[in-house]
């Protein structure tokens, strides 16, 4: 599967943004996606993920209050609102998927990444 992630941009500390990451290939409603995240001189960490068939969504409890993932199945797309957007929050935005049932929360969980997409929060 492929993935392409776009939707970034600046934006001011309190606005939102959505991303969006769409899926081309064999099957890609049978794979996990994910969103991570990187920020500079920072690991990639797991930014949400929604599950193959069912459509489980799973987040980290640290951005649970203000990230929303949804998808359009029959666009083979996966979204990213982001709400409150903070300067912590500026980061390369990455789509992941793997041919898994639930979305892993690792980096090596994911078999399958789009180039990304710059998030930049001013305040």
């Amino acid at each position: 599967v492929q993935l392409q992630a776009f939707g970034g941009g600046l934006v001011q500390a309190g606005d939102s943004l959505r991303l969006s990451c769409v899926a081309s290939g064999r099957d890609p409603s049978t794979y996990a996606l994910g969103w991570f995240r990187q920020a500079p001189g920072k690991a990639r960490e797991f930014a949400g993920g929604i599950s193959a068939i069912t459509g489980g969504i799973y987040y980290p409890d640290s951005l649970e209050d203000r990230f929303t993932i949804s998808r359009d199945v029959a666009k083979n797309t996966m979204y990213l609102q982001m709400a409150s957007l903070k300067p912590e929050d500026t980061a390369v935005y990455y789509c992941a998927a793997d041919r898994r049932m639930v979305p892993g929360r690792r980096t090596s969980d994911y078999s399958n990444w789009g180039q990304g997409t710059l998030v930049t929060v001013s305040s």
